[in-house]
């Protein structure tokens, strides 16, 4: 063997498994000239490969420079190891050994090259609902195990047939080696049923009469990645109020999926970072400024009373296949009731979804872990998530250091749940309100799942403070493991340290609904410093009475009456918004305190502040009221009311009765809905700068994170991220995760680090 032949040894690891990335180095290899070899393993990827020193070195420069697509090495490690006379380069048999490390791919939207083949007549893939390759497809909706193989997802179920055989051993085949390779012949089947189950058509046939069924007003249940859909026209006003009588969603605004971006356009007004996101292998919902909902031909019922819709393109062939016939956006919504679980499996929905769909769009490839659609909005310069699940999960958020592993379980409503292996934290989908029946099932599901790809073995898990939260008791009653409650506005401000892979302290301005307080009451307008190891509250918004607990969250006119009559002391002015409602038991109740737990919730300050000013008087979904307030400010902030910092005893309040008096005030002058929303606005960014700034000073901190639900305010958070930029303040904002309680598993989970490490 000469003697300037050297044997490099390559291991990689990261999103490297289910990308087409072995193909990629197969063809690297020969392109060099290389010897050796490819395979996949628990850990990853390992290449070998023999060749002259510097042939070898330009190798490795092209294989961390050219990466396919969806890609991501994440750990490189290259030795030199003896050579063995290898004569050529293959793709090895992969090794099942040692511990899983690599990462699985996120579900991946239909790529350009596969679109075409898809209506392209003389493909032997046309019209064929599940074509793939290695760029694109089913990935963790169906895989049970590392390594990545076909025998590890829900293709094992099907034996390629010899022509699909030929292009998975054929190195210059894009569908070289992608494991949910098939065709026609050998692939997954669709079929269209009736609500009894019984089959109408199979194939493209199902696919033309479901698209008639659409334009007849029926309501179809379709099949996807993640789980189901219920679709309907979306231009159809009788069709769109059924689904939302049937499904009980009877205001919260419905997505639409369309065809390509050209006819987004047409719907949203989408700027460059929008667009991009729309057409990425994510394929999120995104959240955009809608186009009149009287020019663009969509129904009223569609997003009543909102400015933004939410819009997402067709990512898989079906989609593709159902709006080429359909020609028209339709309305894409969970295969769910309102709060339960997507449905995934085929019985499961004709069950399930039986007095919602009028017919069912099916096939017989299996979903193995349910994942609903991704949320996203543009806020302050960045794409920002409201909802993490299809496209992203599982990519894991990359830590600042590596640790013990932690398994951490979140709150209760927008539940997800986070494992920390290694510098990697795996925060899951969206698993919903776990108080409801089915979602605590996925819950359990999905823990299970993510232990199981990931080989993990968790020392300690990590739940809210909060001791009636079904996560709570899971962690507690059912682990056998070593437990650590977690305060819920702690863990909010640490997840945002870990999204930055700062180890703080920081000053923390965390603002949301709720969260249980170590002192009994209900958090959620709070001032903290803290970092991984622990938090102070220096100070919150002014404590009011909640009247009725969450009868006051379902009717914010009940948490207005409240604001009202402490700030006035007694009982304040009987304003315009009270005529429709019986207040005065309600008021008999504040007086007396009776079912009056207080809260300093920002959540509930905007409920009041709208309700007061004629707003949402009761909300038909979470979080109504102040959305609506915001959409009535439009784009702009005005001048500020007068505000006031109050002393209490070792905190301070940020005064809300003050406030109060001088949005009635504007009521009783007749003031506009519309300028008072933009005052209180203005009112809340100064108010909370200058709460930052009075920590500063006594702290010397000067990085401030931003967390919690009511930082999806766009008006908000863009206003307070530019006050603070202005005073000096570096700013941390969520852009990896959801800054509402989507966010608090990684937050739990990093503070449970720290406390094992610090033992």
């Amino acid at each position: 063997m000469p003697d300037n032949i050297h044997r490099r040894k390559i291991v990689v690891n990261g999103v490297v498994q289910g990308v087409g990335f072995r193909p990629f180095v197969y063809n690297l290899a020969r392109r060099y000239g290389l010897a050796g070899l490819v395979a996949n393993y628990s850990a990853g990827v390992k290449i070998e490969v023999e060749g002259s020193a510097p042939v070898l070195e330009r190798f490795e420069k092209s294989l961390q420079e050219e990466l396919p697509a969806q890609a991501l090495l994440i750990d490189y490690r290259s030795e030199d190891v003896p050579t063995v006379g290898a004569q050529d380069f293959v793709i090895d048999l992969s090794e099942v050994s040692g511990k899983a490390a690599t990462l699985v791919s996120p579900d991946l939207a239909l790529c350009s090259d596969c679109l075409v083949e898809l209506f392209d007549s003389v493909d032997r893939r046309y019209h064929y609902p599940f074509i793939n390759c290695t760029n694109c497809g089913p990935r963790y909706s169906i895989v049970t195990g590392i390594p990545y193989d076909r025998a590890a997802t829900a293709m094992h179920h099907f034996t390629m047939c010899a022509e699909c055989q030929r292009e998975y051993r054929d190195p210059t085949n894009r569908r070289f080696h992608a494991q949910p390779n098939a065709c026609p012949v050998c692939g997954p089947q669709i079929s269209l049923c009736a609500g009894g189950g019984g089959t109408i058509a199979k194939g493209p046939q199902a696919v033309l009469k479901a698209a008639g069924l659409l334009a007849e007003g029926r309501i179809l249940a379709i099949k996807g990645l993640g789980g189901f859909h219920l679709a309907v026209d979306a231009g159809n006003e009788d069709a769109v109020c059924l689904l939302r009588d049937r499904k009980v969603r009877e205001e919260k605004p419905l997505a639409v999926m369309v065809a390509d971006l050209d006819k987004a356009r047409q719907l949203c007004v989408l700027e460059q970072a929008e667009a991009e996101v729309l057409t990425s292998v994510a394929a999120p919902i995104l959240l955009a400024p809608a186009c009149s909902f009287s020019d663009n031909g969509l129904a009223s019922s569609v997003a009543p009373g909102l400015a933004r819709l939410g819009i997402m393109l067709a990512y898989t062939p079906l989609h593709h296949l159902l709006l080429r016939e359909f020609a028209g956006p339709l309305v894409m919504t969970s295969g769910n009731l309102s709060e339960e679980p997507i449905c995934i499996d085929n019985n499961e929905a004709l069950a399930r979804l039986a007095g919602i769909a009028d017919y069912f769009l099916i096939h017989d490839r299996e979903i193995y872990m349910r994942s609903d659609d991704s949320v996203v909005v543009e806020m302050a310069g960045k794409i920002r998530p409201l909802r993490r699940g299809r496209g992203y999960v599982p990519r894991p958020v990359q830590l600042a250091a590596d640790g013990p592993q932690v398994l951490a379980v979140g709150g209760e409503l927008k539940n997800t749940v986070c494992l920390l292996k290694g510098d990697q934290a795996f925060p899951s989908q969206h698993l919903g309100d776990i108080k409801n029946l089915g979602a605590y099932g996925f819950f359990q599901e999905t823990i299970v799942h993510l232990q199981k790809i990931f080989e993990a073995e968790p020392q300690l898990v990590v739940h809210d403070l909060h001791p009636a939260y079904l996560s709570t008791r899971w962690a507690r009653e059912e682990q056998g493991l070593p437990v650590l409650a977690v305060q819920h506005h702690h863990a909010h401000l640490a997840s945002c340290l870990a999204e930055n892979k700062i180890e703080g302290p920081v000053i923390g301005i965390i603002l949301d609904g709720t969260g249980y307080g170590p002192d009994g009451t209900i958090w959620g307008g709070e001032i903290l410093t803290g970092d991984y190891s622990g938090f102070r509250r220096h100070g919150c918004l002014e404590p009011m009475p909640l009247p009725g607990g969450d009868a006051a969250v379902k009717a914010p006119w009940r948490t207005a009456l409240a604001y009202l009559d402490m700030a006035y002391d007694e009982s304040g002015p009987v304003l315009p918004f009270l005529a429709e409602h019986n207040y005065e038991p309600v008021r008999e109740m504040i007086k007396h305190g009776l079912n009056c737990p207080l809260t300093s919730s920002c959540g509930r300050l905007f409920d009041a502040v709208a309700a007061l000013c004629g707003g949402r008087q009761v909300i038909a979904y979470e979080g109504q009221a102040a959305i609506e307030l915001m959409e009535t400010a439009g784009q702009e902030i005005g001048e500020p009311y007068h505000w006031d910092i109050l002393e209490n005893g070792d905190i301070f309040h940020l005064g809300v009765r003050g406030l109060i008096r001088q949005v009635t005030a504007e009521v009783m002058a007749g003031a506009t809905r519309q300028s008072i929303s933009r005052r209180f606005h203005r009112t809340l960014v100064e108010m909370l700068a200058g709460a930052a700034e009075r920590v500063r000073a006594g702290s010397a901190i000067n990085t401030v994170v931003l967390s919690g639900g009511v930082f999806n305010n766009y008006l908000l958070l863009e206003g307070l991220v530019g006050l603070l930029e202005v005073k000096g303040f570096e700013v941390l904002t969520h852009s990896q995760l959801p800054a509402g309680d989507g966010c608090l598993s990684l937050g739990q989970a990093m503070i449970g680090r720290q406390y094992l490490m610090a033992s």
